[in-house]
């Protein structure tokens, strides 16, 4: 019995421990998820009121993801890009 109690306590720790460091990387995901969603959010406002001036970016993982990772200035780079490849 006492093996049993001291098989579950080393388990125990070693799931705390795992969680411990996997912790920041999954705040990390999860912060470029919710960054992610929020520029997706502002690209189809931003499509919404530029279509009016003929501004148009695309939307899709690789536009989110940068805008994501980088923020504002993604948006600014994908729209540079946008104006030098045309």
């Amino acid at each position: 019995m006492a093996q049993l109690i001291f098989a579950y306590t080393i388990g125990a720790v070693l799931v705390i421990i795992a969680l411990f460091f996997l912790a920041r990387p999954i705040k990390a995901l999860f912060k470029i998820i919710i960054s992610s969603t929020v520029g997706v959010v502002g690209l189809i406002v931003f499509n919404f009121i530029g279509g009016l001036a003929g501004l148009y970016v695309g939307i899709n993982l690789a536009t989110a993801v940068t805008i994501g990772i980088l923020g504002v200035p993604g948006f600014f780079m994908i729209l540079a890009l946008q104006y030098i490849l045309k």
